[in-house]
């Protein structure tokens, strides 16, 4: 399309299809406009659950909630909130004293299970316990370097959707401009300090910088770097890497798929090493879990959201639909990476809607980053809907 591209919201002043059926239509629409062709009753549909799921994300409690497992303070210094200074979480407190030990000389696995014995945390099932992967990491780099690290990240994932979403069609420089801040304003969590030790912050960044560097049927090699190293920090990042191998051997891309398939099942010998070693220093009395099957619904997905992003500045009235009309905004352009998105950013979804406790919200964070940019497909993907459902000339 070169120059001549049209933006997404240029769709909104070209004529509509008024009939039921694409044969009808009045005028071709670009390929990467979703909803422009769909028959009116199937736009009047989704436009009304769209409206429903807005409405009632409005209302539904945004919060992490109480569980059995402490997280004094965490929750309301992420939601930003006012009242005095509050002592270190307990999490990030561990975290904080696994990366102190490694820097005197010991190995994590030495220390690791007495350190959450110590602290009343579950060691059984081994999940409970980290890799040991981050801690090395801040370990060898110290504050400085991770605010080096962090900073050099947030560059890394602006410069790499920049060159991406000038690569994809239906991006003029005004929605660039627009996709870009938005990017900008999921990102910027990244450089909260405070949370260096959290994994979520880091693997959900290297998530974001593996999608804006990923090329369908081109380049993904990087991709496939900065997902490894996301998924050796958070095991949580597997969905990412198995959608990539899903959806590249659909498209019959065979030596793609099959090298996101070996990432996958490399990392699982490894996750099965962890577990290993974990299993063999529990004690019959130590503390199991509780389950993270919890079934929370459409309050788990914008808790998780909200809580571990930029929205926790909104209040909940207005992050709840925020997060909706995220996905939709993905859903609405048509193009490889509207459709991972899509599929990512709904999996995900469903993924928070039924597992995590309510204090794992911050499982949000591997997702949230790059989540925002879809926001600057909503005005046009809305505008296609409604003239599609026959509601407007």
């Amino acid at each position: 399309m070169g120059g001549d591209r049209v933006g997404i919201a240029g769709i909104a002043g070209e004529p509509a299809a008024t009939s039921d059926g694409p044969a009808g239509v009045l005028a071709q629409r670009p390929a990467w406009d979703r909803y422009a062709l769909w028959r009116k009753w199937d736009a009047r549909a989704v436009l009304l659950l769209l409206l429903l799921l807005a409405a009632v994300s409005a209302i539904v409690p945004i919060h992490a909630g109480d569980s059995g497992v402490e997280t004094k303070g965490f929750a309301e210094n992420l939601a930003a909130d006012t009242g005095p200074e509050r002592a270190r979480d307990d999490d990030l407190a561990l975290y904080d004293r696994a990366i102190a030990r490694i820097r005197a000389g010991e190995n994590y696995y030495d220390f690791i299970v007495g350190e959450q014995r110590r602290a009343d945390y579950p060691v059984r099932p081994g999940i409970a316990v980290r890799l040991p992967t981050l801690a090395y990491i801040d370990a060898a780099i110290r504050e400085p370097g991770q605010i080096v690290a962090a900073l050099a990240l947030l560059l890394g994932v602006l410069a790499a959707w920049r060159r991406r979403l000038n690569d994809e069609p239906g991006m003029d420089r005004r929605h660039i401009r627009l996709a870009m801040a938005l990017l900008f304003v999921g990102a910027s969590l990244g450089l909260n300090r405070s949370y260096f030790a959290l994994h979520e912050l880091w693997a959900g960044m290297l998530l974001a910088l593996a999608f804006g560097l990923h090329r369908p049927g081109g380049k993904w090699g990087w991709a496939l770097v900065a997902a490894a190293l996301a998924l050796a920090i958070r095991e949580t990042a597997l969905p990412f890497v198995l959608l990539m191998a899903a959806l590249a051997l659909w498209r019959r891309d065979w030596k793609e798929g099959a090298a996101w398939s070996a990432l996958a099942v490399a990392f699982l010998a490894a996750l099965a090493v962890h577990l290993s070693i974990i299993d063999g220093q529990v004690l019959p009395g130590d503390k199991t879990g509780q389950g993270w099957l919890t079934l929370r619904g459409l309050s788990g997905w914008l808790s998780n959201v909200a809580l571990s992003s930029n929205l926790r500045f909104l209040p909940h009235w207005l992050a709840g639909p925020a997060v909706v009309m995220m996905v939709f905004g993905w859903s609405a352009w048509k193009t490889p990476a509207g459709l991972f998105g899509t599929l990512l950013y709904l999996g995900y979804g469903l993924v928070f809607m039924i597992a995590g406790r309510p204090d794992n919200f911050y499982w949000g964070a591997m997702v949230a980053p790059a989540m925002f940019v879809g926001l600057a497909f909503v005005p046009g993907g809305l505008a296609s809907l409604v003239r599609a459902a026959a509601l407007t000339k």
